[in-house]
C-alpha cells in the first residue's frame, strides 16, 4: 500500500479509498494527496477506474471504505449542510461539457449564479461575459451550444463550471472528441486558468500529451492489481518508474519496442 502524508498545503486527501459497484472491486487502497492550487491527472488504461475516482471525489458515488477529505474535512463524515458548502467550492466540466442545448452560452454560465446566490441580473450578466471572454468566448454570448465547434463547446462548459468561482476545477477526459489542435488549445487554457486564479485542478485523461503538458502531479491506476501502482509527476515517472505498466503507458509501448 501506497501512503501519502497529509501535510499543511495539501487540499485534497484520499485515505485508505476502497470503490465498488456492489460486491463488484474497482479499485481499493488508494492513499494520495493533492496539493493546493497543483494541477493534478488521474491516469491508467481504460475501464482502470479514472472516472469513477473522479465521482468520488465530487460526491456523486460514497465509498465502500476510506475517506476523501477536503482542507482537512471528511466529505463523508460531514453533514448535508457541510457538504453542500464543500460541493459549491467546487467546478466540474463533464467529458461532452452537458450544457443545456436551449439556452444560450451566457444564459448555460448564469444558471449556477442565479441558483445559489441572490445577485442582480444586471450582475449575473457581466459575470457571465467576463467567465465567457476569460476561456475565450467573448462575442459569443448568445450563441446556442449548436452553433459553435465542439472546442468552443468545452470552454463554454469550462465557463460555467468557473461561475461561482469555484477552489477546485475537476476535469473528465477534457480533450475528447477534440482534434489535436483544439486539445492543445485547451491544455494551454486549463494552465493559464491554473496560474490566474490559484484554483486546484484535477483532470482525468488517458491524452499523453496533455498529461505531460499540464500535470504537476499525478496517480496511476492499475486494472489488474486494482490499486495505484505510482505516485507523482508524471515526467519523473517515466525518468524513474521501474513499473513496466507505467512506463508501457507514458510511452505507449516505444520504450519496450526499441529495446526488443
Amino acid at each position: 500500500m501506497i501512503v501519502t502524508p497529509m501535510a499543511s498545503a495539501d487540499h485534497i486527501v484520499v485515505e485508505n479509498l476502497t470503490m465498488k459497484y456492489g460486491d463488484f472491486l474497482i479499485q481499493k487502497d488508494l492513499n494520495f494527496a493533492i496539493k493546493r492550487g497543483d494541477v493534478f491527472v488521474i491516469m491508467g488504461g481504460s475501464g482502470c477506474g479514472k472516472s469513477t475516482l473522479l465521482k468520488h471525489l465530487i460526491g456523486l458515488n460514497s465509498p465502500a471504505e476510506g475517506r476523501v477529505l477536503y482542507n482537512g474535512q471528511s466529505f463523508w463524515d460531514s453533514s448535508m449542510v457541510e457538504r453542500e458548502a464543500l460541493l459549491r467550492g467546487m467546478g466540474i466540466l463533464y467529458q461532452k461539457g452537458a450544457l443545456w442545448t436551449s439556452m444560450t452560452l451566457a444564459e448555460n454560465v448564469s444558471m449556477p449564479i442565479r441558483q445559489y446566490t441572490k445577485t442582480s441580473e444586471r450582475e449575473i450578466r457581466e459575470i457571465a461575459e467576463h467567465k465567457l471572454a476569460l476561456v475565450g468566448l467573448a462575442g459569443f454570448e448568445d450563441y446556442l451550444p449548436s452553433e459553435i465547434s465542439a472546442g468552443m463547446q468545452k470552454r463554454a462548459g469550462l465557463a460555467r463550471a468557473m461561475a461561482l468561482d469555484p477552489e477546485v476545477l475537476f476535469f473528465d477526459e477534457p480533450s475528447a472528441g477534440l482534434d489535436p489542435v483544439s486539445s492543445k488549445l485547451l491544455d494551454d487554457l486549463i494552465i493559464e486558468l491554473n496560474e490566474s486564479t490559484g484554483a486546484t485542478i484535477v483532470v482525468v485523461t488517458h491524452e499523453l500529451p496533455s498529461i505531460f503538458a499540464i500535470a504537476k502531479s499525478s496517480v496511476f491506476l492499475d486494472p489488474d492489481t486494482k490499486t495505484m501502482i505510482a505516485f507523482g509527476p508524471p515526467k519523473e515517472l517515466l525518468e524513474k518508474s521501474n513499473d513496466p505498466k507505467v512506463i508501457e503507458f507514458l510511452t505507449r509501448g516505444e520504450r519496450q519496442e526499441r529495446a526488443a
